[in-house]
């Protein structure tokens, strides 16, 4: 018997209260306030929108680098730092260093793509909940702890989103304080997931919006925020690096940038395309901050907060077709983001801003169909942004063999604008790229010292448990677990051979731990989802796709205030 649902009615609804969403949101009730003000045949009545957010809070769940460049913000919100931005400072002091394992190179010029002066280091979580307080001004309805779990098509079109039950315990049986999930239907949905959506992917594959296109690529960063015992790093002060502790034919770098208040942020990106199963993202970026040039300035700080994120890095020829019947995706989970310069703010508010342009005009003429939201996508194509990501489309294929190739490579499709050997290089997934242990080291057991291992001292260096804490991560224990083996046959046999399970090193938040009875030589997967801090790293790099990330019950997760 089908369980009886609440239905909820809005005109548009925008799943995942990240930055794209929140400007879109704002842009589209200023649009229609105008609209409305002026008058005239075609005035709206009232406009419901809502947004819908798997976090405690908006901007819980907020995390980027970040360094933004403020163009979309401009025009969304003129006089923004008067009226309270909460910028921690303008980029006005950068450098760009190689590290080696105990020295550095600083560049003596910044390269182009990285020059930013005149942006704004910023928190993106606080970013978020400022901007939330605008739109929530604005009469737009904000629904934090409720996660989308399920897309509603009638017809071949989206039609809403179903949010998860709260109240099921471990076993799916129903709790005292059970709670079904809600249907909203919606004239247009908007999916603002963010990066790997798991929503957004449903809504790719039922469309084949990826057709032609390469597949998506991603970086894991893994992030704290410190505070210091003096001022050592200026507000807005920029300090990137790339090397050391990464091997040569991994791709990644590192990143400090100056934050209010004696704090500063600092992180390291790894590529997911590696090879290496004994990578472990967090790990390499425990061991960069004992290099001299990070240790120096973290000298008697303390930790403040941790967290990590997937960034899609694919580039311009991994953006999906972004309009379908009934929707439109926007920001992160579109792939809009430009790897050479690092950046994906801006382009996740023009896509938002772009999107609310043609969803307004549809409403005035009463037109959302799939023609008319087609429109969006061709405003993106002809933004600056997108231009900008056009110039540098093969820059993550061409990181792909390796930063002194790459780099070498990079430099040339500067100068060329883009085109190297051929207009598109090809791509490949990024969990295909992933060599057996046996290939990788010539030995089924490699030694600690091969791959890595260091000891953390929890001054400087810290474990992965104790990082989580820093997270604010929690989740209600019974309930199911949102992380899905497929089979768990493939986890003790041939994963295990051949890769010695590598998520329980790619995962920065130990969520997944492989056990073995020294009696009985049995394994056992232990997966403690309640360390999950959402970063989707999982969906992405398990060599046999054998993990699939859901969202858990809303309101669980990292709890984000600086990030």
């Amino acid at each position: 018997m089908t369980e009886a649902r609440d239905v909820m009615d809005v005109d548009v609804l925008f799943v995942g209260g990240g930055i794209a969403s929140l400007s879109s949101a704002l842009h589209l009730s200023n649009l229609i306030a105008a609209h409305n003000q002026k008058g005239g045949d075609k005035k709206l009545g009232e406009v419901t929108i809502a947004i819908l957010e798997k976090g405690f809070s908006i901007g819980a769940h907020g995390i980027s680098g970040a360094v933004m460049d403020p163009g979309p913000l401009k025009e969304l919100i003129p006089g923004f730092l008067e009226k309270g931005a909460p910028l921690e400072g303008e980029v006005r002091k950068e450098s760009v260093n190689l590290l080696t394992k105990s020295g550095k190179i600083k560049l003596p010029v910044t390269p182009p793509p990285l020059n930013n002066h005149g942006n704004y280091v910023v928190s993106m979580s606080k970013l978020n909940q400022w901007m939330a307080g605008l739109v929530e001004k604005n009469g737009v309805d904000l629904f934090p702890e409720f996660a989308g779990v399920e897309v509603l098509y009638d017809d071949g079109k989206v039609i809403g989103v179903r949010t998860g039950d709260k109240g099921v315990d471990a076993n799916g049986n129903k709790k005292p304080n059970y709670e079904p999930g809600t249907d909203l239907h919606a004239r247009v949905t908007v999916f603002g997931e963010g990066s790997r959506g798991s929503l957004t992917k449903d809504v790719i594959a039922q469309f084949h919006l990826d057709e032609g296109r390469n597949p998506p690529g991603f970086e894991v960063g893994v992030k704290e925020v410190w505070e210091l015992p003096e001022a050592r790093v200026e507000p807005g002060e920029v300090i990137h690096w790339m090397g050391y502790p990464l091997k040569s034919d991994t791709f990644g770098g590192g990143f400090i940038y100056g934050m209010k208040n004696n704090l500063i942020c600092v992180g390291q990106l790894t590529s997911l395309d590696y090879s290496d199963p004994y990578v472990d993202p967090h790990r390499e970026f425990q061991r960069v901050k004992t290099h001299p040039l990070v240790a120096g300035l973290l000298k008697d700080g303390k930790l403040v907060q941790y967290g990590a994120k997937t960034a899609p890095v694919g580039g311009y020829f991994s953006i999906p077709k972004l309009a379908f019947p009934g929707g439109v995706i926007i920001g992160d989970g579109a792939n809009l983001f430009n790897s050479q310069k690092i950046k994906g703010i801006d382009l996740a508010m023009r896509s938002g801003m772009l999107a609310a342009q043609t969803i307004f005009e549809g409403l005035v003429d009463d037109d959302l169909s799939d023609v008319r939201l087609a429109g969006y996508a061709t405003a993106m194509g002809e933004s600056a942004e997108i231009k900008g990501l056009y110039k540098v489309r093969n820059f993550h294929q061409a990181m792909t063999r390796g930063l002194h190739r790459g780099m070498a490579t990079a430099g040339m499709q500067y100068l060329l604008g883009g085109q190297v050997l051929s207009e598109r290089l090809p791509a490949h997934p990024d969990h295909t790229h992933m060599k057996t242990v046996v290939e990788e080291y010539g030995t089924a057991t490699p030694s600690s010292e091969a791959v890595g291992d260091i000891k953390y001292d929890k001054q400087l260096t810290f474990d992965k448990e104790t990082d989580v804490y820093y997270s604010g991560a929690t989740h209600e224990e019974s309930q199911p677990c949102h992380l899905k083996v497929k089979d768990l046959g493939i986890c003790y046999g041939e994963c295990s051979a051949k890769y010695h399970n590598p998520c329980a090193r790619f995962c920065p938040a130990s969520v997944y731990e492989m056990t073995v009875d020294e009696s009985t030589g049995n394994k056992t997967l232990k997966v403690n989802f309640s360390n999950c801090v959402h970063c989707k790293t999982c969906d992405v790099k398990d060599p046999f796709e054998n993990i699939q990330w859901v969202p858990p019950e809303g309101g669980g997760g990292p709890k984000y205030t600086l990030m």
